[in-house]
């Protein structure tokens, strides 16, 4: 099975008519995902490529019968499109947008956990997910991803994922879905959250995880490993040799006061039970050892 999403679920892309948004959406859909509807209040009742434009996500969510979304608007105003998402009642909003203010973010990831529990956010700066041969919401390389399983797939960074679904295929190991949650400090979806969905999913049968430094995110996945896991976890963290106090690439990876170190991190996971590599590579080969133990 695959987990948030899968090739019945109808996405509308707020922002397709945009560049980004349009080129995605459109491989978006031709890579089999039910993209049904975009929405710009200025274009309304026009189409891209006879995907239909609606000037609000209500209006979309009405007419298509969606119940996900995906996030192509420019920083300054994504929290008002995942507001908008959420309040129509979507149930899966993909934030792929980078540079989105941390205040922004904090607010609606309370606001929506408060008065909308049915909607998840996934994101922001996040590559989106994808569940191969099924469905693919939003920036994912769709030719990277052998799908079948038995593996599921959660990163925070979004090249470390795509690096990830490439070990994998290289080794003719499927995925059931691989999910990027992105490296901001506010994420929607956590690894927790996905961990939680990979071992309820009875097609998962391992899961590789890939962290980075900053945070506690990493050390609280942990916890939940040794406390809540029934299926393997190998992985890998980015970040052994990132100088104190620098941020590395994402808002979020950040060493500071002695925390949230790659060495930390990966002394956490190995406690737990996770097989950890020391590159991607080596994790892919430890998922293949896992993989091939479970056959």
């Amino acid at each position: 099975m695959s987990i948030f999403a899968d090739e019945n679920t109808k996405v509308i892309y707020q922002g397709l008519t945009g560049s980004q948004g349009r080129y995605y959406g459109l491989l978006n859909r031709e890579y089999g995902t039910q993209v049904v509807a975009g929405t710009n209040p200025k274009k309304a009742g026009t189409d891209v490529e006879g995907i239909p434009i609606y000037a609000t996500v209500a209006e979309a969510k009405e007419a298509t019968g969606a119940t996900a979304s995906c996030i192509f608007i420019p920083a300054p105003f994504v929290k008002a499109a995942v507001m908008e998402a959420a309040e129509a009642g979507l149930e899966l909003v993909v934030v792929i947008t980078e540079g989105v203010p941390a205040h922004d973010e904090a607010y609606f990831f309370n606001k929506v956990k408060q008065d909308f529990p049915g909607t998840r956010i996934l994101g922001p700066n996040c590559p989106g997910l994808i569940s191969p041969g099924k469905t693919n919401i939003g920036i994912t390389a769709g030719h990277i991803a052998k799908p079948g399983g038995p593996v599921g797939i959660v990163s925070r960074s979004g090249t470390l994922t795509y690096q990830a679904l490439y070990e994998l295929q290289q080794k003719d190991i499927g995925v059931t879905t691989c999910v990027g949650i992105g490296g901001d400090p506010v994420p929607g979806t956590s690894f927790i959250d996905c961990l939680e969905a990979f071992e309820a999913d009875p097609e998962t049968k391992a899961v590789m995880m890939i962290g980075e430094i900053g945070g506690s995110a990493e050390e609280e996945a942990a916890e939940f490993i040794k406390n809540n896991m029934t299926k393997p976890v190998a992985g890998y963290i980015a970040g052994v040799t990132a100088p104190p106090g620098k941020k590395m690439g994402h808002a979020g990876a950040i060493v500071s006061g002695g925390k949230g170190t790659a060495a930390a991190k990966i002394e956490a996971l190995e406690a737990a039970g996770a097989l950890m590599g020391e590159n991607p590579t080596e994790a892919g080969e430890l998922m293949a050892k896992i993989v091939a133990e479970l056959a």
